[in-house]
């Protein structure tokens, strides 16, 4: 069993940045394949940005240059640094980690960001 427990959310005004962190539970998380999604009102969740345990980083188009997905095995953790917000990118945000050969996955129970003036 993986727990996973977001923070960092929070309101910011346009332009501004955030950085959500995710921290893992369980000695095994440096295998396992790391993402975040959002979901905004009245909308499906999407896919954000995704860190395998190897391999490159992937971005959804609408945040690619602006945000920057990263994780440090040592601290069971993964960050998102979101620069330039806009509006749009108002959501919930969710930590997802999902075991190597993606049978087992495991969501946090989101963190919200509010981009605001």
């Amino acid at each position: 069993q993986v727990q996973l427990v977001e923070s960092g959310g929070g309101l910011v005004q346009p332009g501004g940045s955030l950085r959500l962190s995710c921290a893992a539970s369980g000695s095994i998380f440096s295998i396992y394949h790391m993402g975040w999604y959002r979901q905004a009102p009245g909308k499906q969740r999407e896919l954000v940005a995704i860190v395998p345990s190897a391999g490159t980083t992937n971005y959804a188009d609408s945040v690619k240059g602006r945000f920057t997905i990263s994780r440090d095995n040592a601290k069971n953790t993964v960050y998102l640094q979101m620069n330039s917000l806009k509006p749009e990118d108002t959501a919930t945000y969710y930590c997802h980690g999902a075991s190597p050969s993606m049978s087992l996955n495991y969501w946090g129970k989101g963190t919200l960001v509010t981009v605001s003036s």
